[in-house]
């Protein structure tokens, strides 16, 4: 079925950052309740992977508004956000591999164990959607949608004992706020990302989460800033380098868990084969590193326009 047109954040230059936050989480909360019934099964597999996305966006605005609203007000729905997520991180990862990986390299390998290495995978992959499933049931699940849109129709966070400072940034224009929210998470990038070891899978599995937080607050703000789209889209060939070598590693370790008591020599040669394949993707683009961070690094910085705001 594929991706689902989605709707911008509704998100003006003329709110206050109090209201910007309300909306970027009511926005992404809204996403979720359009990829449930997709979500049940792996025939779309747009469903999981579009509602996990949704849980990392809601989880990553309550991270990037706390000059705001402090950790504290939110612990409690971060924490519901990561284990719903975390309950579909099995049945997405199966499906990245047996589409991108099983799929995209079908008949290629001069090795026995192809179909086994399928069959395992799908037996896997039933077992994880049946985790999927029973969480969308689920109370935990329920209670979130319930009680979460209340949260923030009530703003809730302004119950806690908010230090004067939250409150003032709270009623102040989202403009300065977003700018400052902005510079200060493309800082931490610059600062991950300058001396990088590319051949280092740690340091740039560190990169790649600067970047999606980058990515992920740059999209929030896209509505008032002409000219971010430009700007995400100059991040594109960063994070592609960056999401194949996630993708290796995620692959090392799921078939860690597959392989699990397996004793069939053929499987076994056959997910060396697999782990070989997608490595050699990973160092044929490596080299392409310094021109992608050099692409990044020279983007112009549409918030600090003037002329770019949307009103």
């Amino acid at each position: 079925m594929g991706k689902k047109p989605k709707k911008p954040i509704p998100l003006h230059a003329d709110q206050t950052v109090g209201d910007a936050f309300r909306t970027v989480l009511r926005h992404n909360f809204d996403f979720l309740p359009q990829w449930e019934d997709a979500a049940r099964s792996w025939d779309d597999i747009e469903g999981v992977h579009q509602i996990r996305v949704s849980f990392r966006r809601m989880r990553s605005a309550l991270s990037i508004f706390r000059a705001a609203v402090p950790q504290e007000a939110t612990a409690e729905w971060a924490e519901e956000m990561r284990w719903l997520g975390n309950q579909l991180g099995m049945a997405r990862d199966l499906d990245v591999f047996i589409d991108e990986g099983l799929g995209a390299i079908r008949g290629k390998l001069p090795l026995a164990g192809e179909e086994q290495m399928m069959a395992l995978a799908e037996r896997h992959r039933a077992a994880a959607y049946e985790t999927v499933r029973a969480m969308l049931d689920g109370t935990r699940y329920a209670r979130f949608k319930g009680e979460f849109p209340q949260w923030l129709a009530d703003e809730a966070w302004l119950t806690e004992e908010l230090k004067d400072k939250h409150r003032k940034r709270l009623k102040s224009p989202v403009v300065p706020f977003s700018r400052k929210l902005l510079d200060a998470q493309e800082r931490q990038v610059l600062s991950t990302g300058s001396h990088v070891n590319p051949g280092a899978a740690e340091e740039m599995h560190r990169l790649r989460i600067r970047c999606k937080k980058l990515r992920y607050a740059a999209e929030f703000f896209t509505p008032i800033f002409a000219g971010m789209d430009a700007f995400i889209g100059h991040m594109k060939g960063l994070q592609d380098l960056l999401g194949v070598m996630n993708d290796v590693s995620v692959m090392t370790h799921l078939l860690d868990t597959l392989l699990e008591g397996e004793t069939d020599v053929g499987v076994l040669q056959y997910a060396g084969g697999l782990v070989g394949w997608r490595t050699r993707q990973f160092h044929e683009i490596r080299d392409s590193f310094d021109a992608r961070w050099k692409e990044f690094v020279e983007a112009k910085h549409p918030w600090w326009t003037k002329s770019a705001v949307i009103y």
